[in-house]
């Protein structure tokens, strides 16, 4: 049985390096998943955003709160912005792409709720204009990005920077990263008793 060519099995091993790093920032996943329970247990809700496969990302974390990490609980409050093709697309025509997300934070975002943007790159223009809406708007801006110095990390209130060395590593540690919420997020919960 044939082990695989080195462009498959190096990416293997292109993760398990990046994630050796990335083990490091559990306290962030922790902080974020203890802090996201007491926004959305104290009534508050979740956005989220990204572009491609960080819009999957984005709408993955936002379905295992609304739905269910592990066990069940009851449903939290979390959007994932780019799900709304007709406000997207309306946004998007009548405003720039630019201001798809921005938009939406300042609709749907109140003061104390999380704006989370993810972004391989770091570098969307409409994730920044998105990030500059949320701080006005009072909100708590995360940013789950690529490697670091990038604009997105430096214009949120957190960042999680992974260093990846390609584009899929990153999403792939991105993956990991929302689980690691949403498993802290839901033993925040269960100790809470929300």
């Amino acid at each position: 049985m044939s082990v695989g060519t080195p462009a498959v099995t190096g990416h293997c091993d292109e993760l398990l390096d990046a994630l050796g790093q990335f083990r490091g920032s559990a306290h962030i996943t922790q902080r974020w998943g203890e802090r996201l329970a007491a926004v959305l247990g104290g009534g508050g809700r979740l956005l989220a955003a990204g572009n491609g496969g960080s819009a999957a990302q984005a709408q993955h974390l936002t379905a295992e709160l609304v739905g269910r990490y592990r066990d069940d609980r009851p449903p939290f409050s979390a959007i994932a912005l780019h799900a709304d093709t007709s406000s997207t697309t309306a946004i998007a025509n009548d405003y720039g792409v630019d201001a798809v997300f921005a938009r939406q934070v300042r609709a749907h975002g109140r003061r104390g709720d999380v704006l989370m943007l993810l972004s391989t790159s770091g570098a969307s223009a409409n994730l920044l204009s998105a990030a500059d809406a949320g701080r006005a708007a009072g909100l708590r801006v995360w940013a789950l990005t690529g490697p670091a110095p990038n604009p997105l990390s430096a214009g949120s209130d957190e960042a999680l920077c992974v260093a990846g060395a390609s584009t899929a590593t990153v999403q792939e540690l991105h993956l990991v990263a929302v689980h690691m919420v949403c498993a802290a997020f839901d033993a925040a919960v269960e100790r809470h008793g929300r």
